[in-house]
């Protein structure tokens, strides 16, 4: 069942409170053999300052702060699906927008940065909808992998 998000500590809240800062590739999209056209055509972020050239534009990041920002403008809370781990590694990693979802269960910025790295995933999302409407669309991909 997915965790309330008023069950962080004090220190939890300050802690994601922080600047999560750029990430270990400055921000930067990883490229590989499985990158996906989406991809290819999206617009880099490297900067929570970037703004997208239009509305509806696909963006594309690594960059930890960005994504946060982007995630708690939404009020999206950093999640796992539950039954979805390997040992004691996080499982598929999600956004909770208060869907209801009860698979997903809540976890630190921090645990799932740590998984976004380790498994040099990218961050593709629209700030708004051509419609100019805010956007909750995300995806994450490996460019390494097909199956990400």
């Amino acid at each position: 069942m997915a965790e309330d998000k008023g069950n962080k500590t004090r220190d939890d809240a300050d802690k994601d409170e922080e600047d999560l800062g750029a990430g270990p590739d400055d921000g930067k999209i990883r490229r590989g053999p499985e990158s996906s056209k989406s991809l290819k055509y999206s617009q880099e972020v490297t900067s929570p300052e970037d703004e997208p050239e239009r509305e509806g534009r696909s963006l594309a990041t690594t960059h930890h702060e960005v994504i946060r920002q982007w995630a708690e403008e939404r009020d999206g809370v950093p999640a796992t699906v539950d039954g979805t781990e390997h040992g004691d590694h996080l499982g598929v990693l999600r956004i909770d927008f208060g869907g209801g979802n009860d698979k997903l269960r809540h976890i630190s910025w921090e645990e799932w940065f740590e998984t976004f790295d380790s498994r040099r995933l990218n961050f593709i999302y629209q700030e708004q909808r051509s419609d100019g409407q805010q956007s909750n669309f995300f995806r994450l991909e490996n460019p390494n992998r097909e199956d990400a």
